[in-house]
């Protein structure tokens, strides 16, 4: 949830939307006092899908104001689906039946825990829901086996994948259903940045932070874990939960601890303060330039996406850029026209999703070290890491309650405050 300042506002780097039915972060906002506010479409709705030296598909450009006030409210959005179903016909109903599946499966998280049990392994967990056989099958061999065109799937489908996981279809299934209902309808996002969540949970949790202190060693003493930080400073506690991928942390645990190998996926985030360059895309005008470039998968392509973050006027405006690699300035100054201000971020943003996917254990030692992060194979999103610290945490209750009875059982909460310190 990293920000940026340029152009006199403030940006989110990544996790900048969310579903309307991410109920927890739903839940969290109501319980927070937070402000959501819908997803603006104006500028996504004109999209384009880059293949390197022409768009194979551009939706409409949005009406402007001196457009009929009818086809502007009525028209233009039927032309505009007409468009798109023109190009890839019936194949985007077979689509939207796949996500919807994938989508009603993952509601059951959201059963009540009276009926819900507590999952000891990922595999457990997506095999209640019946998702775990996504994970172990590439996108493209599920969506082929769901009847979608290749035009659909070698397009709009990867120019989705590489916009939310920067990854072709080659990702796992249901990695890749995840990220294709991040192309819907219905987003919403926090006032201010979606961080707010995070940090407001952390202080209603009255949690004591310990900040720019790197944890190096994690050892199991006795009946207790010991923490060792990189300042010398030593932490003792019952339970110890990871909530950060190990993938390129150096911790030393103490026993070792087994995980599956995996890599991350980096993305590289640049986000510009200037205006497009037309030419660059065979165009004239910087207003025919799509406001969301998605692109193919191509090695020849140095982007996964660019897009228009905030409309200052028609010739000054701030873009984010999505990459696999760094975005150099002289590539930079090929794309832009004019660069007034460039920000990069490189982040270790998700996993590699790779079918058929391997789990670590929820429980890292057989005892009380837990970790979060093994779910994230199966998807990474913020709705799907509270799904997994809510297992977490009843896991660790369940556990904690048949070593020692008097350690209170988990009930079904009856306020909103007991329902968000059940989240949490």
């Amino acid at each position: 949830m990293s920000t940026v300042s340029i152009a006199g506002a403030v940006f989110e780097a990544g996790a900048s939307i969310i579903h309307p039915k991410n109920l927890h972060a739903a839940s969290f906002v109501e319980t927070l006092n937070l402000t959501s506010r819908s997803k603006d479409s104006s500028s996504s709705s004109y999209f384009g899908i880059w293949d390197g030296r022409r768009f194979v598909f551009r939706s409409l450009p949005p009406p402007s104001e001196s457009d009929w006030s009818l086809y502007r409210r009525f028209l233009h959005p039927i032309v505009d689906d007409l468009r798109i179903f023109w190009r890839y016909g019936f194949s985007l109903l077979k689509m939207r039946r796949f996500v919807g599946d994938m989508l009603g499966r993952f509601m059951r998280y959201y059963e009540g825990v009276e009926g819900r049990p507590v999952f000891e392994s990922v595999e457990e967990m997506l095999r209640w829901s019946g998702l775990h056989g996504l994970t172990q099958r590439t996108l493209r061999e599920e969506l082929v086996d769901a009847g979608l065109s290749e035009r659909l799937i070698s397009e709009l489908v990867t120019a989705i994948t590489r916009i939310n996981y920067g990854q072709s279809v080659s990702i796992s299934g249901l990695a890749g259903a995840v990220s294709l209902a991040g192309s819907g309808s219905g987003f919403w996002s926090v006032k201010g940045g979606n961080w707010h969540i995070a940090a407001g949970l952390i202080k209603h949790s009255n949690a004591t932070l310990h900040l720019q202190e790197e944890i190096i060693s994690v050892s199991r003493v006795e009946d207790h874990y010991e923490l060792t930080s990189a300042e010398g400073n030593h932490y003792h506690c019952d339970v110890a939960v990871v909530a950060t991928p190990l993938d390129e942390l150096n911790i030393s645990f103490i026993p070792q601890i087994s995980i599956p190998p995996r890599n991350l996926q980096h993305t590289y985030t640049t986000f510009v303060h200037g205006l497009i360059n037309p030419a660059y895309f065979g165009f004239t005008l910087a207003s025919e330039v799509p406001d969301l470039v998605g692109t193919v998968e191509s090695p020849d392509l140095p982007f996964s996406c660019v897009a228009v973050q905030k409309k200052i006027s028609e010739d000054d405006k701030v873009y984010k850029i999505f990459s696999r690699s760094p975005m150099e300035d002289d590539l930079l100054d090929k794309i832009f026209s004019t660069r007034k201000d460039t920000i990069r971020i490189n982040w270790a943003a998700y996993p590699h999703f790779e079918a058929p996917e391997v789990f670590a254990p929820f429980v890292l030692d057989g005892v009380h070290l837990y970790y979060i992060n093994a779910f994230e194979n199966a998807a990474s999103t913020i709705e799907t890491g509270a799904v997994a610290a809510e297992n977490v945490a009843r896991l660790i209750l369940s556990r904690l309650h048949s070593q020692s009875p008097d350690v209170q059982e988990l009930r079904i909460p009856a306020s909103e405050e007991e329902k968000l310190h059940l989240d949490l």
